[in-house]
């Protein structure tokens, strides 16, 4: 299974970033082969509008079966429970922290957005 992380750093050492749409990237860690890839999210840092839809498809292709975040809006919410992607809220401080809570299984699906559209 592929989990992916909002950070803003590349390795598993990095902050957990609280935002979805706006988070520099994804940390897209594969629990079988123990394997980490690092997703730019640049383009959706930048959008002017529609961040939090163009990060949950980029999530979405990754093949990421959750995500795990501090907080994620509506839109997003929506992009990503169609996919059959489960968001996981948590204020773990990394990346490496909200994985051994997910493992744990400390972290509990969302059912819902956690935040309003355009929260920063």
């Amino acid at each position: 299974m592929r989990i992916a992380f909002t950070t803003t750093g590349k390795d598993l050492e990095s902050p957990l970033d609280t935002r979805f749409g706006r988070a520099p990237g994804f940390l897209v860690y594969d629990v079988d082969s123990g394997v980490s890839e690092f997703i730019d999210n640049q383009q959706s840092m930048d959008a002017a509008q529609g961040a939090g839809i163009q990060a949950a498809e980029t999530v979405v292709r990754s093949g990421a079966k959750a995500i795990v975040t501090g907080h994620c809006g509506p839109k997003a919410f929506r992009v990503l429970s169609a996919a059959g992607v489960k968001v996981y809220n948590t204020d773990q401080p990394t990346v490496a922290a909200a994985l051994e809570a997910f493992k744990a299984g400390t972290l509990k699906p969302a059912e819902s957005a956690d935040v309003e559209g355009h929260w920063v």
